[in-house]
């Protein structure tokens, strides 16, 4: 019964094995029409939007077959006064050949063939002195360490910073010969062409990053570091297609946004005279071995920074100075307070002056004064002296008495307003402000004298100031104007901080500084003088304090000097410090500050001669390259400019100065042409022309000694490629 009953409901189910397969069918037809018209959904939403899951099919193929990298912007270059370069981007370059044949675009082989191998190595030989059998043996490289195939090579050291006119003269032999497969790599760069100069007020830029380069240069210390903003300018981008390797194919580069580049910074410094003062540092320095050297001229009547330097130093370029754990890294000129000791006096008188307790021929028992449980000595007991031969002969008890007489608050208000007690607002990195010790009334008397106080030079010049320019005070400056890279020029202003003193209390002080060095009480008396001038000075010995006390070693001190010349009327101010010298003499000092002096003052009748028709002289410098020798001679000698020709072709290819720049009559105009390079004879020139010659060449220099050029290490006539080495031997007129 059950069986039927079964049976029956089979049969109203209708589930026959036939039945079965067809609904079977129809469910799979209606999934596979679902799932078509899911599919034709779907692929009319990427045909419309053009996206897959958010992404970008767009994108995704651009990044496939499209890349993009970042142009750094150029960093600004930095000058002297008179617009030579002082630091200076010159992106460097490396070379690699590609070898992988598969390195194409269309049908354009752009890899290496080894039938050209000869003659590439033969252009890596003569653009970059590569050996041509070491170049051939590069180029036939096959497999690397690993036995995997080498698709690029490279070539060493003699294949890296390379400069852009060499990368340029390399392209254009490839092209000339029609073959592909040398290629470059630009680095950032920074050049520093006069080597060790200013170093620390200049400071130095290295790489912002070591590990990816294309976020450029960032500044490292002095104005590198102060005007980093101003300097660095704003990154581009550009696109290109690239291989199925990733590689970017020549020719298909876009601007996608141009880069921005940093503003030209230019100093108040004067290149000959920081190059000398360079000189006569490093003579100091070896002669007497001192813990640490530090030397500023300054125009009086601007506050301009004409020369500064300090030692130790360092090349910039390549960082010799920097390394080892006794390496410097402090700007010494703003970084590193000292006791002053007697150059402070001047203002001690000025300030008495001011403050109506000065009597020039008052006089006072000089050599010792007891304060309190503390006795002052003078350096030299003279017994009876004036309070005008205070300064002169620097007692440091007639310092004591004129302080005593104005009272402390009236002397600690005259330290305010000559600015030694704050920062000078230099902009320079990690500026100190100094200090005073004024918690007993002993402090405060030795503060008249230079000790129990701390300043930096920058403070001690800016306060000179005031003494030279009729009681103005004016603020140091080094930087003279910035121009951005379209043109626009702000310049800096001479900026008076205050008038701490008047004109005729300046005058009265710089009177006694003349006797300083022409009285014979006085302690610069036959060691400061320059022929043919008026000087006015003041000597310092300062005690060091250590741990605990001042140091008793028989050269542990600081001597120092100011000295303003004409003394009638200033133009300039040079202020020396030495500290701790392994050897003493008196005239360790004036061999360098005299000398200095001397060179300014020359240059500056020299250029006094030369102003009543400067106009005339000024030549605005055309475009020489693609002109014949010839043609360039002749515009030359017409123009009055002294063109060195080197090289044995017919055409300009390169100028020293470039289109437009004002030049000076009988100023080196240099011109390479596009035959063999041969060396001139550079013996009397500059050490500012011969690097022109170095970056119209890519001559490689390296200089001894100070002055103009006494003898060549390269024969004139001898011939130079780029990279060639030299030694030039300077030596003083």
């Amino acid at each position: 019964m059950k069986k039927n009953f079964l049976k029956r409901k089979i049969k109203k189910k209708n589930l026959t094995p036939a039945n079965n397969r067809k609904k079977v069918g129809i469910i799979f037809f209606a999934v596979a029409i679902g799932v078509f018209l899911l599919f034709i959904a779907r692929f009319s939403t990427i045909i419309v939007t053009g996206k897959v899951s958010g992404v970008s099919l767009g994108k995704k193929t651009q990044q496939l077959y499209q890349g993009s990298s970042e142009v750094v912007a150029k960093r600004g270059t930095i000058y002297d006064r008179n617009g030579n370069i002082i630091a200076e981007d010159a992106s460097s370059y490396s070379i690699y050949a590609i070898l992988d044949k598969t390195y194409k675009y269309g049908d354009e082989d752009l890899y290496a063939k080894e039938k050209n191998f000869s003659t590439i190595a033969d252009i890596l030989n003569s653009y970059l002195g590569i050996d041509k059998a070491k170049a051939l043996e590069i180029l036939q490289t096959k497999t690397n360490d690993k036995g995997q195939a080498v698709s690029q090579v490279e070539f060493g050291s003699s294949g890296s910073n390379i400069s852009l006119d060499t990368k340029n003269q390399i392209e254009a032999a490839m092209k000339k010969k029609n073959i592909k497969g040398l290629y470059f790599t630009e680095h950032p760069d920074r050049i520093y062409p006069n080597g060790n100069f200013a170093s620390y007020l200049i400071g130095y830029a290295d790489l912002a990053d070591e590990k990816d380069e294309s976020k450029g240069l960032v500044g490292m210390m002095g104005i590198e570091q102060a005007y980093n903003d101003v300097l660095s300018g704003t990154n581009g981008r550009v696109t290109y297609r690239k291989d199925s390797k990733n590689n970017a194919i020549p020719g298909t580069t876009k601007v996608q946004k141009k880069a921005k580049d940093g503003s030209d910074v230019y100093t108040t410094l004067d290149i000959d005279l920081q190059l000398y003062l360079e000189g006569l540092m490093d003579t100091l320095q070896t002669t007497y071995e001192p813990e640490d050297v530090t030397a500023m001229l300054v125009e009086a009547d601007t506050g301009n920074i004409l020369a500064a330097s300090q030692r130790p130093s360092f090349d910039p370029e390549t960082k010799e100075g920097l390394q080892g754990e006794n390496a410097l890294w402090r700007n010494l000129l703003v970084e590193d307070p000292f006791e002053p000791g007697s150059t402070i006096k001047v203002f001690t008188v000025a300030a008495a002056i001011e403050a109506g307790v000065f009597s020039a021929n008052t006089t006072y028992q000089a050599g010792s004064i007891k304060l309190y449980d503390t006795t002052i000595n003078d350096a030299v007991n003279h017994g009876t002296l004036t309070y005008e031969q205070a300064l002169i002969a620097s007692s440091n008890v007639g310092m004591v008495k004129l302080e005593q007489m104005m009272g402390a608050d009236t002397w600690n208000s005259y330290l305010e307003k000559f600015g030694l007690t704050k920062s000078t607002g230099s902009g320079l990195p990690a500026e100190q402000t100094g200090t005073i010790q004024n918690s007993s009334p002993v402090d405060t008397a030795m503060t008249a004298y230079g000790q129990a106080i701390s300043v930096t030079n920058f403070q001690m010049i800016q306060g000179f100031t005031a003494i030279a320019n009729e009681g103005a005070m004016l603020k140091p400056q080094y930087i003279s104007k910035v121009v951005t890279a379209n043109g626009k020029v702000k310049k800096t202003s001479t900026e008076t901080i205050s008038q701490p003193i008047q004109a005729s209390t300046a005058n009265q002080v710089l009177s006694y500084m003349k006797e300083v060095v022409e009285d014979p009480l006085g302690t610069g008396y036959g060691i400061y003088n320059i022929d043919g001038y008026s000087v006015g000075a003041n000597t310092g010995t300062a005690q060091i304090a250590g741990d605990s006390g001042y140091l008793t070693g028989s050269h542990d001190y600081i001597y120092s000097v100011v000295q303003m010349v004409p003394a009638d009327d200033p133009k300039y101010i040079m202020y020396v410090t030495v500290k701790q010298p392994k050897t003493y003499e008196r005239t360790m000092i004036a061999n360098l500050s005299n000398a200095m002096l001397k060179r300014a003052l020359d240059l500056e009748d020299s250029n006094t001669d030369t102003t009543s028709d400067s106009s005339a002289d000024k030549i605005k410098l055309s475009n020489l390259v693609g002109q014949s020798v010839t043609d360039a001679q002749t515009y030359a000698t017409n123009a009055g400019l002294d063109l060195i020709v080197v090289g044995s072709g017919s055409t300009v290819s390169k100028q020293s100065n470039e289109e437009g720049e004002t030049l000076s009559k009988n100023q080196k105009v240099i011109v390479a042409t596009d035959g063999q390079l041969t060396m001139p004879d550079i013996t009397g020139w500059s050490k500012n022309d011969v690097l022109k010659l170095c970056d119209t060449t890519g001559l490689k220099a390296t200089f001894d000694g100070t002055g103009y050029v006494g003898s060549q290490s390269i024969a004139a006539g001898d011939v130079i490629t780029s990279g060639t080495e030299i030694t030039v031997t300077l030596k003083e007129e």
